[in-house]
């Protein structure tokens, strides 16, 4: 294993850092004498040792597998981390973490978190999509072992699934986005050119997921004025900051005043790019404004993805024996799973009336008069 391999964070109990190792919490062999529950004036001893593994053994032992992109994106990786971390404070689980470089080293950590002895995991997290494959083979490949999965579905009765309305979030920052273009309009060290009524949309991996982003923006855009051009960038990548300051200059040369992204630790780029130009960006799945605060001069708004909230929910029924596999959870506007966020420092500076006509779609989403695409081509 490479440098990311794997990073320990510790819950109640101390254990092996790395999935499928057989060695256990160590400690010194210290003896403590009782009196025995006979009443018969004999000794009964309890090793150190044995303490921890009982311990151990009440702990909840989750295994979290992160996307390509690593911890550190303020963005999606970081906020899967949230929602363990939240399970670790309250519930009291434990969980080691995994950050694959690649996607070929998915089915590898998943597989050694299954096979895992010390400790046994009660759950494996597999935040991705493009982990689909490879727990396609691992859930099969070990029935016994429970696993969840965000951004896609895994029909097996030992994964349940999570998913979001990514287009629903997208939607209404599109919507943002559309109106603030077609005004003179300036926050922080951004501004806009009326003129020009051009935005962009920056993705990372070209896939159905993503393209759920894109086509809520764009609808959004479309909703706000239908004049506006829309321009779009896939640059392959999670994890490819220079591919996305690139993507996002080009479409700020072409006149873009606001650029959205949907590419992880790639949109740190874009946020480069805002800078540099003097026009805005828009974050994903956290807010990015505070994730990435260096930035927040530039950042409008995000569209907040609560990976964290599907991350502690799967946790939490694991811990009260309510775990079920085979199913699928959508988490949208309705359920708060996907919702913008304005800016930290940016909000007050933008119009009420933009911020109303959005609170208005959201409404008009949730209550089921506004059917946003999944598909930009629909668009």
């Amino acid at each position: 294993m490479d440098r990311r391999s794997f990073v320990k964070v510790t819950g109640l109990a101390g254990l092996t850092g790395l999935a499928g190792c057989t060695g256990g919490p160590g400690g010194s062999e210290e003896t403590t004498t009782t009196e025995s529950s006979g009443g018969d004036g004999g000794e009964e001893t309890t090793t150190a040792a044995e303490e921890t593994t009982q311990s151990a053994e009440d702990t909840t032992n989750v295994g979290m597998v992160y996307a390509t992109g690593g911890l550190g994106d303020g963005s999606f990786n970081d906020q899967a981390q949230q929602g363990a971390i939240r399970a670790r404070d309250e519930l009291g689980v434990s969980f080691d973490e995994s950050q694959p470089d690649e996607v070929s080293q998915f089915k590898t950590f998943q597989q050694q978190f299954a096979e895992s002895t010390n400790p046994n995991y009660d759950l494996v997290c597999c935040i991705g999509f493009l982990q689909t494959d490879a727990l396609i083979e691992t859930s099969e490949a070990y029935p016994e072992q429970n696993f969840m999965l965000v951004d896609s579905v895994v029909e097996s009765p030992n994964v349940a699934n999570y998913v979001f309305a990514e287009h629903e979030g997208s939607y209404l920052v599109g919507q943002m986005a559309g109106l603030l273009t077609t005004q003179e309009f300036s926050a922080g060290t951004g501004a806009t050119s009326p003129d020009s009524a051009s935005v962009g949309f920056v993705g990372g991996v070209e896939s159905d997921l993503i393209k759920k982003f894109e086509a809520g923006f764009k609808a959004g855009v479309k909703a706000a004025n239908g004049d506006v051009e829309v321009l779009t960038n896939y640059t392959g990548s999670f994890n490819d900051p220079a591919a996305g300051k690139e993507a996002a200059l080009a479409m700020y040369n072409s006149g873009a005043d606001i650029v959205y992204h949907a590419s992880g630790n790639t949109g740190t780029g874009v946020f480069q790019a805002a800078q540099e130009q003097g026009k805005f960006a828009i974050g994903v799945d956290r807010d990015q404004s505070v994730t990435k605060s260096s930035y927040a001069d530039v950042i409008l708004a995000s569209m907040v993805k609560r990976v964290n909230t599907a991350v502690y929910n799967s946790i939490e029924s694991v811990v009260n024996e309510e775990f079920q596999g085979g199913g699928i959870v959508s988490l949208g506007l309705e359920q708060n799973g996907v919702d913008i966020v304005y800016g930290d420092s940016l909000s007050s500076e933008i119009p009420t009336e933009v911020k109303d006509e959005v609170t208005a779609s959201r409404e008009a989403i949730v209550a089921g008069d506004v059917e946003v695409p999944t598909d930009p081509s629909n668009v």
